[in-house]
């Protein structure tokens, strides 16, 4: 899977970790998931299209370089939230919208509920924000929508994945690449990630 992209830094193991133990609080879970979407942000846009730019320094004035292409996030509600704070970091001049889905707890497909894009694609690179790829139907979903709509080019960014998601995912959108903090052991029977961390949402918002 050559579009899937598990990030090897060790800050993002280091605070990944954190992040998985049942002890950790909802104030310090939204903390380190805004700390860990801004690590895989910049690992993500390491192929952002650039254009010459000249800059005058106090020395001299000399070529520099530009960012070309205008960005979306598109956080899948509700997860997706905690993620776009740390996005904003790294990225403030984003446009930001919206693709609300729920997880039908007996089919396990995804249920779509809120959209909130323009009417046409305003921007050249769309990044899909989304804690957990488990089941993979969501974020198929979403990339759904967004191709129909127009997006020129995706990325999906996620904390953890199960290797189903992954799969799910590749085969139904092969140009769009994955990035993620870890691929983990499996799904379970209620199409939960394993080891995991349990509900991502829940554990943001404290429900």
């Amino acid at each position: 899977m050559s579009q899937v992209f598990v990030s090897k830094h060790p800050l993002v193991q280091h605070k990944l970790t954190l992040l998985r133990d049942v002890q950790t609080d909802h104030r310090s879970f939204r903390e380190l998931t805004r700390e860990l979407c801004l690590l895989l942000m910049y690992e993500a846009t390491h192929d952002l299209k650039l254009a010459p730019k000249q800059v005058t320094t106090p020395m001299a004035t000399t070529t520099g370089s530009k960012a070309e292409e205008t960005i979306g996030l598109v956080p899948i509600l509700r997860a997706g939230l905690g993620m776009v704070e740390g996005a904003l970091a790294l990225l403030p001049n984003v446009q930001v919208w919206h693709l609300g889905f729920y997880r039908d707890e007996k089919s396990l497909r995804p249920v779509a509920y809120y959209n909130r894009l323009p009417d046409a694609p305003t921007v050249q690179l769309c990044l899909v924000l989304d804690p957990m790829l488990a089941t993979g139907g969501s974020a198929v979903a979403a990339v759904d929508v967004l191709k129909k709509w127009g997006a020129p080019r995706i990325k999906y960014i996620g904390l953890i994945a199960a290797p189903e998601g992954v799969e799910r995912l590749s085969t139904a959108h092969p140009d769009v690449p994955i990035h993620v903090a870890t691929i983990d052991e499996k799904l379970n029977e209620i199409g939960y990630i394993v080891p995991g961390l349990g509900d991502a949402g829940d554990r943001q918002f404290g429900t």
